[in-house]
């Protein structure tokens, strides 16, 4: 994303949140990104994020983070890659005799760790037979599921608690219900629609906005909160709201209330009754 300087390492790793958000578009455009990011840079964003606290590239966790049922998690394989590369991590050994795969694990300082998942265990959470990998590749599996019992349990710190994707893959999926009865409800008069936001208003208010968000005083959320509590604000308006709030990267320093805060907490409440 930088210009590089001679001897410098070509490097796509975004440096603020209007970079991150480029880089997501571009990718999520690409026909080489896993079909879970294709067309989708809000999920590309958070597996970037994700890959930063766990110290991969933007690259490496674009290919090692899956989403299974709207949860970001780590493929078996990564985990044991990230595992061993932590100098908290004196080994891991895995054995499998047929029946049992087995994952002895040692943190230095520790005692060694086992770990263990069967074909019993594997017919009591319903998954022995079950169609797919399980069917396919049982030995596969059970290693899988018995390194991430053992890695998950003693090495957390190194995996900051995101879960792995065999395991998320295994997990019953909600059942469909089907339709919910719709109960007929005394009808309500509707509520007076609200004026619209004028064009000029909000060319009036923008650059004070931006100066509230830029101290810390406001966000873009709670800006369009306020005004729609008196106003009908266009998905144009509200975006160029948001847009205000680009240049930031991170949390904002808060900053003691001032009469603006006031007024929107106001109009929050008021909503909320």
């Amino acid at each position: 994303m930088n210009e590089l300087t001679t001897g410098e390492r070509f490097s796509l790793t975004p440096q603020s949140l209007d970079e991150a958000m480029r880089f997501a578009e571009i990718l999520s455009e690409s026909t080489i990104v896993p079909k879970d990011f294709a067309r989708n840079p809000g999920n590309i964003l958070v597996a970037i994020q994700w890959g930063m606290e766990l110290g991969l590239q933007p690259m490496q966790a674009m290919q090692n983070i899956a989403v299974i049922n709207g949860r970001p998690s780590l493929w078996g394989d990564a985990v044991l890659a990230l595992v061993r590369s932590s100098p908290l991590c004196e080994y891991v050994r895995e054995s499998d005799d047929g029946e049992t795969a087995t994952c002895r694990v040692k943190r230095r300082g520790d005692e060694e760790h086992v770990s263990t998942f069967s074909m019993s265990d594997a017919k009591t959470a319903g998954l022995a037979g079950k169609s797919g990998p399980w069917a396919q590749y049982p030995k596969r599996m059970r290693q899988m599921r018995a390194r991430a019992f053992a890695l998950r349990d003693v090495f957390t710190d190194v995996l900051k608690g995101i879960p792995v994707t065999e395991e998320l893959m295994d997990a019953a999926q909600e059942r469909d219900m089907g339709a919910a009865e719709q109960v007929a409800q005394p009808a309500a008069s509707a509520p007076a629609a609200l004026p619209d936001y004028t064009e000029s208003q909000l060319k009036e208010n923008l650059d004070a906005w931006r100066d509230a968000i830029e101290a810390g005083k406001a966000t873009g959320e709670r800006i369009i909160s306020m005004v729609s509590s008196k106003y009908t604000l266009t998905e144009d308006q509200k975006r160029a709201i948001h847009d205000l709030e680009r240049p930031a990267f991170g949390p904002a320093t808060a900053q003691a209330k001032d009469p603006f805060v006031a007024e929107m907490e106001r109009a929050e409440k008021e909503q909320a009754q």
